[in-house]
């Protein structure tokens, strides 16, 4: 059962087994498939359960299992259990814990409940926690794990062989680094040549000098983009002097992908992927309210523009019939452009330093959208009203198309540069931007082949 997730029938056989476990009706097969169970279908299974029960199943839990535990728990659901439980409790679990993930549940804490914690817990183990917190958030540095397999590079193989059975950990996957007398990372040596190496040799003749390492300080999603452009299982984490300091594994890769994703998603809707966790929905709509309101001052200017164009409007009725067209068509080709730049930039895909070469091609782009749609509404306006009335639709969607993809794709690019978040910025001010481009480019020229449409 640990070797994957589990299947809908086995999740509700785990719940049904922790429900008789709290009735006090468990059976040896119950207590045995809670045992079997991985921590991750444990963890979904106690979503599942009011607090209260919660609390009573991680009671009869081992310290080192309900370790093992907690760090699956959502972040809301992790920040209740932690607090219905006593602070010796958390201190002692935590002790089993290692220490990114103790860092991790430490960090959702208020201050004070979080130092008495500190306090609580073994010194080494609080230590290792505290210096993992001193690094900056969604760092390398918060991502590690201080545990790691080191030898000097004057050690043997055989020494270095010894050196791992004694300090291997049974949980993490690992690379053999090497470094020198003051803990400087010099190489890495690949398990399998320094099995087959003559046991004699020194560890500096077998080695790759050629590691590829982060900074502590690097931001997680570009630790995420080294560990994909290198194929790497691990990446060494060194300080500001090159001492190794820890190690960041795919699997935490892995989270962090999922995290980013949804991080970007909920801020291109001008919101926060934390909210639906942790927030009130008058907190929410607190923090929702700046870019509502900032969209709606935008939105003010496409209603501004079309009385300017009232007369025109008065003349042609039907030309509000198309606004809304225009509107949602363009509107989406530029949403859709700022998701690919957001998305290209998060990825590396997109860079900088060549601002054309996404630009470039979103113009191909959009010259072919805008030249489909703006035929496609051109001869419904010549059948509808007239040839004049189709050309301008249909020129007024080409232009809009066109212009609301270079924005999309410029927006995000512009908003990194600048040093603003691009997810959180570009997806609520390009639309309400091209919604009052829109309205503008069709009735301008509306009214300029006004006499045309009379």
């Amino acid at each position: 059962m640990r070797a994957g997730t589990m299947a809908v029938n086995d999740a509700d056989r785990l719940l049904d087994a922790i429900k008789n476990l709290l009735r006090g009706t468990a059976d040896p097969r119950d207590e045995a498939l809670l045992e079997e169970a991985h921590p991750a279908d444990i963890a979904a299974a106690l979503r599942q359960l009011p607090l209260a029960d919660q609390v009573t199943l991680f009671r009869t839990f081992s310290q080192e299992r309900a370790g093992e535990v907690l760090p699956e728990l959502d972040d809301h659901a992790l920040l209740e259990l932690v607090r219905a439980l006593d602070e010796v409790e958390v201190s002692r679990i935590l002790d089993e814990m290692p220490p990114e993930h103790a860092a991790d549940v430490v960090e959702e804490l208020p201050r004070e409940e979080a130092e008495k914690i500190l306090d609580l817990m073994q010194e080494e183990k609080s230590e290792e926690v505290q210096e993992i917190l001193e690094y900056p958030e969604h760092s390398a540095g918060r991502l590690m794990s201080p545990d790691f397999v080191a030898v000097n590079e004057r050690s043997t193989v055989e020494q270095a062989i010894e050196h791992i059975r004694k300090s291997v950990s049974e949980e993490r996957a690992f690379e053999v680094y090497v470094v020198d007398d003051h803990r400087h990372l010099v190489g890495v040596v690949p398990l399998r040549r320094l099995l087959i190496a003559p046991p004699d040799n020194p560890i500096f003749a077998v080695r790759d000098e050629s590691v590829v390492s982060v900074p502590a300080e690097m931001d997680q999603e570009e630790v995420a983009r080294v560990v994909a452009k290198y194929d790497l299982v691990a990446v060494p984490v060194v300080d500001r002097h090159h001492h190794l300091v820890g190690t960041v594994s795919v699997d935490d890769v892995i989270d962090i992908v999922g995290e980013e994703a949804s991080e970007d998603i909920f801020r291109m809707a001008g919101s926060d992927a934390a909210e639906l966790e942790r927030r009130s929905p008058q907190q929410i709509a607190l923090m929702r309210l700046p870019w509502v309101l900032t969209t709606l001052v935008i939105e003010l200017g496409a209603g501004v523009v079309i009385h300017f164009f009232d007369r025109t409007l008065s003349r042609v009725i039907l030309l509000a019939s198309f606004m809304p067209v225009i509107q949602a068509i363009s509107g989406n080709t530029g949403l859709q452009s700022v998701t690919m730049v957001v998305r290209g930039l998060a990825t590396g895909q997109v860079q900088l330093t060549r601002p054309w070469e996404p630009l470039r091609r979103q113009i191909q782009t959009s010259s072919i959208l805008g030249g489909v749609c703006g035929l496609v509404v051109g001869l419904i306006g010549v059948f509808w009203h007239s040839p004049a009335f189709g050309f301008i639709v249909g020129v007024s969607m080409f232009i809009s198309v066109n212009l609301s993809g270079v924005a999309g794709t410029t927006f995000p690019m512009l908003s990194k540069r600048l040093g603003f978040d691009p997810a959180l910025t570009a997806g609520p001010f390009e639309t309400a931007f091209q919604d009052v481009l829109g309205v503008t480019i069709f009735l301008s020229l509306a009214t300029a082949l006004l006499h045309w449409l009379a």
